[in-house]
């Protein structure tokens, strides 16, 4: 669990987060919404601990980041997994290689049980047959696939995806929104998604904050967000004629 209390960050004279409070849970697919330019970006790299925010406070598990040592926000950071907005993969790498490459980095593990790691995560994404492959040679859903299994393979506590779907077909992106879900309930992750996809929120978005220009508009669930009355998401969550249509319909079910 991540609790976030209060957090303001700012860059010279752009006031940027304005007061955020909310709770990330276990075991759950935590979603981050807004607009461009909200905060949800600065927000997520407050959570990496990439910015330290100048007011507020951010807590893994009982940790208050700010409180720890060097060290300590070091070993913190190696129990978050991270899946970038373009997958971020080593071209010159094949797919085993880019997987293998955090446990290189960050652990003393013998090559053989690096190996055998390498295959459970490639195992879980579908990916065993590819272990060989360059990421030219593979699909953008394949590479996503690929920057899952690296995000898991440390074996995280935390796993933190920025628009996992972006370029995906959408078929693809429901076939990588329910990977992360599931991933998230086997392994009792702290998931946090960056995203403004809206399908990703009707399809696994168990609780989700709602940004607007710094500010913490509105949370709930995707259950919730079907009947707010919150004018600002409505504009954002029902700004094309289907979803209008599928919150009518869920409205009308209902009465």
């Amino acid at each position: 669990m991540i609790e976030v209390s209060n957090i303001h960050k700012s860059f010279g004279d752009a006031h940027i987060l304005k007061g955020i409070s909310t709770v990330f849970e276990t075991g759950k697919t935590n979603l981050i919404i807004g607009q461009s330019g909200s905060g949800k970006t600065v927000l997520l790299k407050c959570l990496l601990g990439l910015f330290s925010p100048e007011e507020g406070s951010i807590i893994y598990d009982g940790q208050k980041y700010s409180e720890l040592s060097g060290a300590q926000q070091r070993n913190l950071r190696q129990d978050m997994g991270m899946v970038f907005q373009g997958s971020a993969l080593f071209d010159g790498m094949t797919v085993a290689g880019n997987v293998m490459f955090p446990l290189e980095m960050f652990t003393k593990l013998a090559t053989s049980e690096m190996e055998d790691r390498v295959n459970i995560v490639l195992k879980r994404v579908n990916l065993v047959d590819a272990d060989h492959k360059y990421p030219s040679e593979i699909s953008g859903g394949m590479q996503k696939r690929v920057a899952i299994a690296r995000a898991i393979v440390m074996n995280p506590q935390y796993l933190f995806c920025d628009e996992p779907n972006s370029g995906l077909d959408p078929k693809t992106a429901i076939l990588i929104d329910n990977l992360i879900k599931e991933i998230t309930e086997e392994y009792n992750i702290t998931t946090v998604i960056n995203t403004h996809d809206m399908n990703s929120v009707m399809e696994i978005g168990e609780n989700i904050i709602f940004l607007k220009d710094g500010l913490k508009a509105w949370e709930g669930t995707k259950h919730e967000i079907f009947k707010t009355d919150n004018e600002a998401v409505t504009n954002f969550v029902y700004s094309s004629e289907l979803f209008k249509k599928v919150r009518q319909m869920y409205i009308e079910e209902r009465n």
